[in-house]
């Protein structure tokens, strides 16, 4: 409410609502390019009319004494997974710190993203053409005498579902205007796909593996660091749907942390032990912490960009791996209900100390029992998931096809539950807040305020909230690195007051922040004019009374919401389908390759020894 009137933060979308065609037309050109260069060295290598990639692949093999098509896929995975990962994190934090692009290809961020995920893609095509003979008793058919790694299908298909995400984004953002959020739907297209394509890897890392049969050479110590690795990188890719609570800006209940956290640790640390055997699951977490700890020092100390926190995952690890010192390690599907139960309970525990150590928002205990109800059945499914994986990448038979689609199906419905419950908010009814600024010294000039804060009712949030915070964020790297989340001190019921001045100035966008068991809302306090949006200011008043409103109309300011709401459901529905085949895909190729277990690893037709090889 500002001099009486309510104030209704607006959303367009011109600069808010999709890239400049030039840059769309551009990155579709290269894309094109990009595609048809693959396309044509693939011919030339099935036809055997050059052989510069077959040496080259050979070398690789030769060194990482795995077959060729898996040595270079995997040595260009690598540089994917850090590629990508860098440029994700250092994306968000841009965001975070300065706001909407100016076009996708004025982001320093994205040509890292768009890098890694052609890696990605070219890592899982040259794993499917590489082969000459057939790559193994699970490869598929493609040709007479063309067969396919699963690993390789599955890691060019996550790419490619990556890698569609780019266009759709734009096409989403000229719909429904720039939604700032990881969680946008082509959003998760773009990460989804990255993360999962660990699995893929750690399939056809068993593919080759097994391919060599019993007279392989043992492994190297380097092999062995790249196994832990691959386990270390499927702890980060199942966590990068957690990297806004990392930066303190979640835009969703913090409920959904501790069942995040849960859902990653229980899958990938089941799988590192019950596959690389005693210490694995810590070595993956330290892996993990060393990967997420080097992106973090670039992103934040060394660039100026926000910087970020992490899971560490270590008290989940050691609970996995005390759980493996019983007779349970024997039996992996009730190790991996067992152990997902202790990662969903002690393990979230411990890792709760880390995060009220660090992190912007600890858990408080009111939140526990819902937390708890929604991250142990997740945790325990992820586990059998993880379990299953472990038993495909020891050649293990798995149980029934119908047990494991069973595990699978019933997994995704306890995430959709508690994705649905946690996405549960409420907005109070005209409710206010009424807030106090004192101007603060500052020796740059710009105004800066100390604020009292009294909400009305005082009855409307209780005695241990999620969060009553001051945001400020957007504000430019250069201040403060665009970022200020300062946790208002309680002075009596529904009475705060900040612990540092807050910036009403600039570009910054200011706002009390209200979370409360369902209840979630914000209040705005300053916001600049935005004429690119049609976005009207909010001033910074010495005493202002004005209502409590979604956040979303003021964390999403760009965002375009005057749509039908079928018309958003349904880009959801379609996202949501597309994800649920790529999980149906993976659980398939685990499947195809247990099921092949004991047939022998040799092409069972002949091939011709002249002619194309297509």
């Amino acid at each position: 409410m500002i001099g009486g009137e309510r104030t209704t933060i607006v959303a367009a979308t011109s600069e808010g609502g999709g890239a400049a065609l030039d840059q769309v037309v551009g990155l579709s050109v290269v894309a094109a390019i990009v595609t048809a260069v693959l396309l044509w060295i693939g011919y030339q290598h099935r036809t055997q009319r050059i052989t510069w990639l077959k040496n080259i692949a050979e070398r690789g093999g030769n060194r990482f004494k795995r077959p060729p098509w898996v040595a270079l896929s995997i040595m260009l995975f690598s540089a994917t997974l850090i590629c990508a990962l860098f440029g994700f994190i250092w994306d968000v934090s841009l965001h975070i710190g300065k706001g909407r692009d100016p076009g996708p290809l004025a982001n320093p961020a994205h040509y890292f993203i768009l890098f890694g995920l052609f890696l990605l893609f070219i890592a899982g095509v040259l794993a499917v053409v590489l082969p000459y003979d057939k790559p193994g008793s699970a490869a598929v058919r493609i040709t007479r005498h063309w067969y396919a790694p699963v690993g390789g299908l599955l890691m060019a298909g996550c790419g490619l579902y990556a890698l569609i995400g780019f266009p759709l984004d734009d096409v989403w953002h000229r719909i429904f205007g720039q939604d700032v959020t990881l969680w946008g739907p082509t959003h998760l297209m773009l990460i989804g796909g990255a993360g999962l394509s660990l699995v893929a890897v750690l399939y056809l890392e068993y593919e080759g593996r097994r391919a060599m049969g019993a007279d392989a050479p043992p492994d190297s110590r380097f092999v062995k660091f790249l196994q832990y690795l691959s386990f270390g990188g499927l702890v980060v890719g199942l966590s990068v749907f957690q990297i806004e609570y990392d930066f303190g800006v979640e835009q969703f209940r913090l409920v959904l942390q501790p069942m995040m956290i849960g859902a990653a640790a229980a899958m990938a640390l089941v799988a590192a032990r019950l596959t690389l055997g005693r210490g694995a699951a810590i070595i993956a977490a330290l892996l993990a912490i060393g990967l997420r700890g080097g992106v973090a020092l670039v992103v934040g100390p060394i660039l100026g960009a926000p910087h970020s926190w992490f899971p560490l995952y270590i008290g989940c690890a050691v609970v996995v791996e005390l759980l493996a010192l019983t007779p349970l390690v024997a039996r992996p599907i009730l190790f991996g209900a067992v152990a997902g139960l202790g990662v969903g309970t002690v393990g979230l525990w411990l890792e709760s100390l880390w995060v009220g150590a660090v992190y912007h928002y600890p858990w408080p205990t009111s939140m526990w029992p819902e937390a708890l109800a929604m991250a142990v059945p997740v945790a325990i499914m992820m586990g059998l998931c993880g379990a299953l994986l472990s038993m495909v990448l020891n050649g293990q038979r798995l149980p029934r096809p119908a047990i494991g689609v069973t595990v699978v199906v019933v997994t995704v419905l306890a995430i959709g539950g508690a994705v649905f419950n946690g996405l549960r908010t409420e907005v109070p009814q005209n409710d206010t807040a009424t807030i106090t600024l004192t101007d603060a010294p500052n020796p740059q000039g710009q105004r800066m305020a100390n604020a009292d804060v009294r909400i009305n009712p005082p009855g409307l949030v209780g005695d241990d909230p999620e969060w009553v915070t001051i945001l400020s964020w957007q504000g430019g790297l250069a201040n403060d690195r665009g970022l200020v989340v300062d946790r208002l001190d309680r002075v009596g019921p529904g009475h705060y007051r900040s612990t540092q001045p807050v910036p009403i100035w600039g570009q910054w966008k200011t706002l009390l922040r209200v979370q409360d068991g369902t209840l979630m809302a914000g209040v705005p306090i300053y916001l600049p004019e935005d004429p690119g949006i049609n976005a009207p200011a909010v001033p910074a008043e010495l005493n202002s009374t004005r209502p409590f409103v979604p956040e979303i109309t003021i964390l999403q300011r760009e965002r375009n919401l005057d749509h039908p709401t079928w018309l958003f459901a349904a880009g959801g529905v379609v996202v949501l389908i597309c994800t649920l085949i790529l999980i149906a895909a993976l659980t398939w190729g685990g499947g195809r390759i247990n099921r092949t277990e004991e047939e022998p690893a040799h092409l069972e037709e002949p091939r011709p020894t002249v002619g194309p090889q297509v």
